[in-house]
């Protein structure tokens, strides 16, 4: 996918059949498709603590097999010539789930100015490492949650998870009980405090000292049992999904409803290979080597694949840098806590995160957390809003339950590179930053020749931080059906609030001057041919 790699690439592209031997192969191949994955953020809170919004669009790079399912060719082999079908392959090696980073603590403490994406000023930052995991509060919303009691239990029905709307609302109005109960003690405590102040009979001070002993009593086992019903509230708040968009279809994935197709399939006359057959014939990577060095779901890629791989990223990363895309490198361990606060669960029998033992770090399994990471516990003046990011990364994955002909080759695999689009956004304009996402994946996928449809996805293949998600599936001649090669969510403020990220308007913002480093394209004098 490099930008202008020799002669002959136009013709590759369109041409049924043309002579290929394998140093063509990284020309030809750069005119299938990157898998990606999108993802919006909003929030709509009052602006004493309104939050900010995100959008992410991934592209799984290692998916760069994919790029053989869309043409097909002659090979050189074996001292003959062998008509071969350039089989598609699934770009995305784990399903795309996108997840988009929004959420936020109870409080916000001190605060310092620190340069952030572009901008030395507009972003405050906690004066401290991050907040404790056991203090973390996130900001739910627990009285809308009792005000729209009903709403909330049929979304968690239609979207099958094990949230308990009823007992987060129970928690959530025996805590509001006990707090005030709390705030009534502490104001007669304040009084009997007062009333000691200057002059006071002997009698009367010793009435009092036990007046306020007695309270204090009261107010220790009041406040303990108000912390054990405040952690169990939030233990079961964070069960609970996100609301989700009213044209969202009702139902399992098979529900999805098709909003658009691209392209049409490709005919061929002879039987099709699959990605496996053509890469091994063509030596681009090697499973069993890998299974010895690190284990079964590892490969290592080789020849053209390894250039193709980097000729991938330097595409994708060249083509949203110029769509006003500042460009990131992430690491590759997380805090367990960030993972939590974007969605994922890094603990449990079914987790998809590897954990490191003895620490509380993990591998990252999406470019999302550690990219959410960098605005946590920040507020942002909207003044240079949206934000918009677009990070390399390497992704790991358990891949816990995966099993049969879909894990095959390079799907699912335990380790790939990704590229991914993340824009924070005010909540008015989430929605807008979603269409804008998926129609970016339309575009490349287009330019890349596919056939692909556009699928508003059903309740129950939502993730919890989705409000609404669009995944695209191209045509795969090698498997002779549609596969998800990416995904675009709107998380509204779902993440954000766990997140901590938080928008000033622009009348609360300090005047700041903003640096040019936002509008500054590094590609915007190379001829993209």
């Amino acid at each position: 996918m490099a930008i202008g790699m020799g002669l002959g690439i136009k013709q590759a592209a369109t041409n049924a059949f043309f002579p290929l031997s394998p140093l063509h192969l990284p020309f030809f191949l750069r005119h299938s498709f990157l898998p990606f994955r999108l993802h919006v953020l909003a929030t709509d809170i009052p602006r004493s603590s309104a939050f900010s919004s995100f959008g992410t669009s991934s592209v799984n790079i290692m998916s760069w097999p994919c790029l053989l399912r869309n043409g097909y060719g002659r090979v050189q082999m074996s001292g003959r010539q062998d008509i071969i079908a350039i089989s598609s392959w699934n770009a995305a090696p784990c399903k795309s789930r996108s997840v988009v980073a929004a959420a936020s603590a109870e409080t916000l403490v001190t605060k310092k100015e620190r340069p952030s994406a572009g901008n030395s000023s507009a972003i405050e930052k906690k004066d401290s490492d991050g907040p404790d995991r056991t203090s973390w509060r996130p900001s739910i919303d627990f009285k809308w949650i009792r005000d729209n009691k009903d709403a909330m239990a049929a979304n968690v029905i239609n979207r099958k998870t094990a949230a308990d709307v009823e007992k987060v609302v129970q928690l959530y109005e025996q805590s509001c009980h006990l707090r005030g109960e709390v705030d009534k003690l502490r104001a007669e405590r304040n009084a009997v405090a007062n009333a000691m102040k200057g002059k006071v009979e002997a009698s009367k001070r010793e009435e009092l000292i036990e007046q306020g002993k007695q309270l204090k009593e009261r107010l220790a086992g009041l406040e303990e049992q108000l912390t054990k019903i405040s952690e169990l509230l939030y233990f079961e708040g964070q069960r609970i999904p996100n609301t989700t968009h009213p044209s969202v279809p009702i139902g399992p994935e098979e529900n999805a409803v098709v909003r658009k197709q691209v392209g049409v399939k490709r005919e061929f006359t002879f039987p099709v290979k699959d990605h496996m057959e053509l890469g091994l014939a063509l030596d681009l990577f090697d499973f069993e080597a890998a299974a010895e060095v690190s284990g079964n779901k590892f490969y290592y890629l080789k020849n053209e694949a390894v250039l193709l791989e980097l000729a991938l990223i330097n595409w994708s990363v060249a083509q949203l840098t110029r769509k006003g895309f500042v460009p990131l490198s992430t690491p590759d361990i997380v805090r367990s806590n960030v993972v939590e606060k974007c969605g994922f669960q890094p603990r449990g029998q079914n987790t998809q995160i590897y954990s490191i033992e003895g620490t509380d770090l993990c591998l990252a399994g999406t470019a999302e957390i550690p990219v959410g990471g960098l605005y946590m516990d920040q507020i942002v003046s909207n003044s240079v809003l949206p934000l918009k990011l677009v990070a390399f990364s390497h992704c790991f994955r358990t891949e816990a339950g995966a099993a049969g002909s879909a894990t095959r080759g390079l799907y699912r695999v335990h380790q790939f590179s990704k590229v991914e689009m993340f824009i924070i956004c005010c909540p008015e304009h989430s929605e807008a930053f979603h269409e804008e996402l998926i129609s970016i994946e339309e575009e490349l996928f287009d330019s890349l020749g596919l056939h692909f449809k556009i699928l508003d996805m059903a309740t129950e293949d939502l993730g919890a931080p989705a409000h609404r998600k669009f995944d695209i599936e191209a045509w795969m001649p090698g498997l002779d059906r549609y596969g998800e090669i990416s995904s675009a969510s709107n998380c509204t403020d779902y993440q954000s609030r766990r997140l901590n990220i938080r928008y000033r308007p622009v009348s609360e913002a300090l005047a700041v001057k903003k640096l040019p480093f936002p509008e500054w394209n590094v590609f915007q004098n190379i001829d993209p041919e």
